[in-house]
């Protein structure tokens, strides 16, 4: 959890689904557990790097519909990144039973953009920092998420659905977050909310900023 936190954001998902059998874990989360912890084994000189790119904030967000058939919810996933690496990220179960997926999209995006507000009003009392600031724009790969996003109107009955329409659309017309369609193969976000091979899971990593230290200093030497 500790390394997940601060500079492991590749353990996120794992560590998020091993979290909920702490109380009372069978033999495949001990076997899951094992897996986990051979992976960072292998891939403890692994860190975030972050580079001179200019002072932008990007987020990605995305879900996973019904991840889980025991209890019927979705998992949303989100992180943003600054200076080619993330500095925030989140993977967890969503508390309510989505109908659809872009509902489960929908209440990601919105978990999202609570993030994305508290970033830039935490970074707006950093001294020097460039004003004014631009808006937050959030990657989603969901096109009717988006859609729904942007329409001024919700004719959905989902209460709360309406309460995160509202949400977003109040921070997209303060000028907080904006909102842009990437695909599901190039969004950073789609490992904090399912399983995912290595090769996906090495290209999404390299996304986050996560290298391994040797690949580093080697970079750095080459410019």
């Amino acid at each position: 959890m500790y390394l997940m936190t601060c500079t492991r954001p590749d353990l996120a998902y794992a560590v998020s689904r091993l979290s909920r059998y702490t109380s009372n874990p069978s033999s495949e989360h001990w076997k899951s557990m094992t897996r986990l912890l051979w992976y960072f084994r292998y891939t403890r000189n692994y860190g975030l790097h972050y580079g001179r790119d200019p002072a932008v904030i990007e987020g990605y967000s995305d879900a996973n519909w019904i991840s889980d058939m025991k209890d019927s919810k979705s998992t949303s996933g989100y992180v943003f990144t600054l200076g080619g690496a993330a500095i925030a990220w989140k993977s967890s179960n969503q508390t309510l039973i989505a109908r659809s997926t872009m509902e489960s999209e929908f209440i990601a995006l919105d978990k999202a953009g609570e993030e994305a507000e508290w970033l830039r009003q935490f970074v707006e009392d950093v001294p020097g920092w460039p004003k004014p600031m631009s808006a937050i724009c959030i990657h989603c790969d969901c096109q009717s998420a988006i859609g729904r996003a942007q329409s001024a109107m919700y004719n959905g009955k989902s209460r709360h659905i309406r309460r995160r329409h509202n949400t977003i659309r109040q921070l997209l017309s303060m000028g907080v977050i904006s909102i842009d369609y990437v695909r599901s193969k190039d969004n950073i976000a789609d490992p904090f909310t399912k399983g995912l091979s290595r090769e996906l899971v090495h290209k999404s990593s390299r996304g986050m900023g996560l290298k391994p230290f040797e690949q580093v200093c080697t970079e750095e030497n080459l410019s």
